[in-house]
């Protein structure tokens, strides 16, 4: 198991390794915070949500063109919605992600979207 490096130095925040953040959080071991303005850019380029949203969207208005408004509406809904619920949900999802691999925690991290420091005490 890795450990973190030397303790903060002039309010520097220690780092701390995938695997000991995958292992302690759930117990609690560390204040995560995200930032939700951050979190967005990220989760839309990690999940493609953009371009889901959009084939949907385009489907749905070829189907209502096509004279099957009815199921064209619902795409277009499931669409706009997905994108929507995706974009208030993106923090939750930036720490789903962060949690399972290390490549999305080691660019959350450092790029500023997500702070992980240890819980004192």
């Amino acid at each position: 198991m890795s450990t973190s490096t030397a303790p903060a130095v002039d309010g520097e925040v220690p780092w701390i390794a995938h695997d000991e953040f995958r292992q302690g959080l759930p117990h609690g071991r560390f204040r995560v915070v995200v930032n939700p303005a951050l979190a967005w850019p990220l989760v839309r380029q990690r999940t493609h949500v953009h371009w889901v949203a959009m084939a949907l969207i385009a489907l749905g208005a070829a189907l209502a063109l096509a004279g099957q408004a009815l199921l064209g509406a619902v795409l277009v809904v499931l669409g706009i919605g997905g994108h929507r619920l995706v974009k208030h949900q993106a923090a939750k999802i930036v720490l789903h992600l962060a949690r399972g691999d290390a490549v999305v925690y080691r660019e959350a991290t450092q790029s500023g979207v997500m702070e992980v420091q240890r819980r004192s005490g």
